[in-house]
């Protein structure tokens, strides 16, 4: 590790209570009003094309710049401020942390603990709606039939079957009804979408406690801009999600208030933690924390993108499959929203 190199002349004349305090309280209503916009527009956006042919394509659409964003967020964003936290000289130098890459090994935890997270709902959710299946009345089927070959191989059972004499009048369907398989699928894109804002919330937590702890006014002010076009592609991600997700228009607007209120709240947090302890974002402890909860919020983002996003809907996506353009043009989407929250690191 390098040595550590400070301006302390710049450091002192940026630092300025009054000043800061004032930019923290317009940056609350600034975020608060970007992050609506940003996770509105796609719920919207959706609810508009619904009932059109297009409808089903808009959506995939959106959820691919979505996964395109969240993915930037974890690895451009958040991991590499969990790293710098704890790679500060105040920190790096104390023991553990000088000795053990604790960022890597909370954001592989982070990773687990959503897989952990998505096999046990998963496996509650299909077995709270097909009892059957649990009891073991559903044979395992390969990955990659279409329904057309697994009619032919039913068929094919059948008549192997009644070829024997064995046929029964209780004989199983082996494959779900489709409106069972569609709620089972919509079921699941609501544990993503709500485990995707879990993850969301850490970061955004991590973010406005960071901004309301600190006494630095040349940080803050450039970062009133940065973070309201970060809220307003982060939003849009999760709005993506939500909007595929079909939830009861309570439960939209629950999380899309969730989501716009945490960075608000989080700057309030930590103005209140800085006026109580003293603390400000240059504490050991305060680094500690932000680096370790970084860790675990990147950890669950990159999961929750690979896996429950881009892995889903570019291979198991029957709509994507059926039109080579319309992959062509999720891809594009999905670089387009990568990008875009990747050139954000520039300014935060």
């Amino acid at each position: 590790m390098g040595g550590c190199v400070t301006d302390t002349v710049r450091e002192l004349a940026c630092r300025d209570s009054r000043a800061a305090t004032h930019l923290k309280l317009i940056s609350i209503l600034v975020i608060f009003l970007t992050s609506v916009a940003g996770i509105s527009s796609p719920v919207l956006l959706a609810r508009f094309f619904h009932g059109k042919p297009a409808y089903d394509r808009a959506v995939l659409l959106i959820k691919c710049f979505a996964a395109g964003v969240i993915l930037s967020t974890s690895l451009v964003h958040v991991l590499p401020e969990a790293f710098d936290s704890l790679s500060d000289c105040s920190v790096a130098t104390r023991h553990p942390w000088r000795d053990f890459p604790f960022s890597g090994l909370v954001t592989l935890l982070g990773a687990l603990l959503a897989l952990f997270v998505d096999l046990t709902a998963s496996s509650h959710v299909e077995h709270a709606h097909s009892p059957e299946k649990a009891a073991g009345a559903y044979k395992y089927k390969p990955l990659g039939l279409g329904p057309e070959e697994q009619e032919k191989k039913l068929s094919r059972e059948l008549g192997t079957v009644m070829e024997s004499g064995e046929l029964s009048c209780h004989a199983h369907d082996p494959a779900p009804a489709p409106a069972e398989a569609e709620e089972l699928a919509k079921l699941k894109q609501r544990l993503v979408s709500q485990v995707l804002e879990i993850g969301i919330i850490f970061h955004s937590v991590i973010i406005g406690v960071t901004m309301g702890m600190s006494q630095n006014q040349c940080t803050i002010r450039p970062l009133v801009a940065a973070l309201a076009f970060h809220q307003i592609f982060e939003g849009m991600g999760l709005g993506g999600c939500i909007a595929q997700a079909s939830f009861k228009f309570g439960t939209t607007a629950y999380m899309c208030f969730m989501f716009s209120v945490t960075t608000p709240m989080g700057i309030v947090l930590g103005m209140i933690v800085f006026s109580i302890t003293g603390y400000d974002d240059n504490n050991p402890n305060a680094l500690i924390m932000e680096g370790l909860l970084g860790s675990l919020s990147s950890g669950i983002l990159i999961y929750m993108a690979l896996v429950d996003l881009i892995a889903v809907d570019f291979f198991h996506n029957q709509l994507m499959n059926s039109s080579l353009w319309l992959k062509k043009a999720s891809f594009i989407a999905l670089t387009v929203g990568s990008t875009s929250m990747s050139i954000l690191a520039l300014w935060a």
